[in-house]
């Protein structure tokens, strides 16, 4: 694949989707703890509504075979419509394409469980489609490694940028002055940040 140049991803060209965060698949990832995973997954939608951007979150059925997206992402998100669906690409379900597209946000980042289906599916769909997909693969979860590895392989071989949730929540970010950044990094939770700022508050800095 040829390189392409470094566009960075901004609050206003960007949008979130989280897809199948649900507590039948948690219990079968086995590259993360489900403690770590969960934080991840948390600390990411808390700093994309702090960022304001736009998300999109989806379960696959959840009343018959996964169950509810885990209750820490649900009371992290208040107000925003979970869309159960059939596929197990979630950019085959109508209404999930269409509300992706309804944010007119051509740089797209996914985070799924599992990483190499319900994360890649979706993110090299919109690779395909032209956007730019990136996954946070701390956001996302599997269940054995060979699943984890051929999964990364094949996001990167279709295009699909790879990285963790923090950066890519940091380089929307861009300017540590924003009014933005306090609730940012909260959201983030990086205690050595704050322990950081504490110290120059108590020095006067």
């Amino acid at each position: 694949m040829a390189n392409r140049a470094y566009e960075p991803l901004t609050t206003a060209n960007t949008a979130v989707v989280l897809v199948d965060h649900q507590i039948g698949l948690m219990t079968g990832v086995r590259d993360y703890s489900t403690g770590e995973l969960k934080h991840n997954v948390v600390a990411l939608a808390k700093a994309a509504k702090a960022l304001d951007l736009p998300i999109v979150v989806t379960t696959t059925a959840r009343d018959s075979m996964w169950g509810p997206t885990f209750p820490e992402l649900v009371d992290a998100l208040p107000g925003i419509e979970i869309i159960d669906r059939s596929t197990v690409n979630a950019y085959d379900d109508a209404r999930v394409a269409n509300a992706i597209e309804a944010t007119s946000r051509k740089k797209l980042i996914f985070a799924g469980i599992s990483l190499e289906v319900c994360a890649a599916f979706p993110a090299m769909t919109a690779a395909a489609r032209g956007l730019d997909a990136y996954v946070a693969v701390d956001a996302s979860g599997t269940f054995s490694e060979t699943k984890r590895q051929v999964g990364l392989l094949r996001m990167q071989q279709a295009g699909v940028i790879l990285s963790d949730y923090a950066t890519l929540m940091v380089e929307m970010l861009k300017d540590n002055g924003r009014p933005e950044a306090g609730a940012v990094y909260d959201a983030l939770d990086m205690p050595w940040a704050t322990l950081v700022g504490q110290i120059a508050r108590a020095h006067g800095k």
